[in-house]
């Protein structure tokens, strides 16, 4: 079987801490500040949630505090039937800072480049914005 599916890493530095970034990410309440959407979130292993008024929405999988996220992932444009992709982001402090590390797979071919642009348009850039104001 030929694997239809397409994956990208994209490595964004921030100068804040790990703690910082990982709250922004699981609490629906300052996700959606950053993102200036709406957002849901259960955060614990199993839980789920949504992003981006409910264009975005999956599974937290593996939730370790300030150092790693798992989630199944998907939003309202995946074709139907198409399985939920993976994000698996990592947090590592670095001198003056956080490296974070973002794995996005089993995308639906033909949209890798898409959503990797998606992840510095949507979140990355605001992220960075609204660290600074936080």
């Amino acid at each position: 079987m030929v694997d239809r599916t397409e994956a990208f890493e994209l490595t964004v530095h921030f100068a804040t801490t790990p703690e910082a970034i990982y709250r922004a990410w699981i609490s629906a309440e300052l996700h959606a500040d950053f993102t200036q959407a709406a957002a849901t979130s259960d955060p614990v292993a199993g839980g789920g949630f949504t992003a981006w008024d409910g264009y975005i929405l999956g599974t937290h999988l593996e939730l370790q505090p300030f150092e790693r996220i798992v989630q199944h992932w998907r939003t309202g444009e995946f074709p139907e039937g198409a399985p939920d992709s993976r994000v698996e982001i990592t947090l590592q402090a670095r001198e003056g800072g956080t490296l974070l590390t973002l794995r996005h797979t089993e995308i639906p071919h033909g949209e890798g480049d898409r959503y990797k642009q998606g992840w510095v348009d949507f979140y990355f850039e605001p992220l960075g914005e609204w660290l600074q104001t936080a």
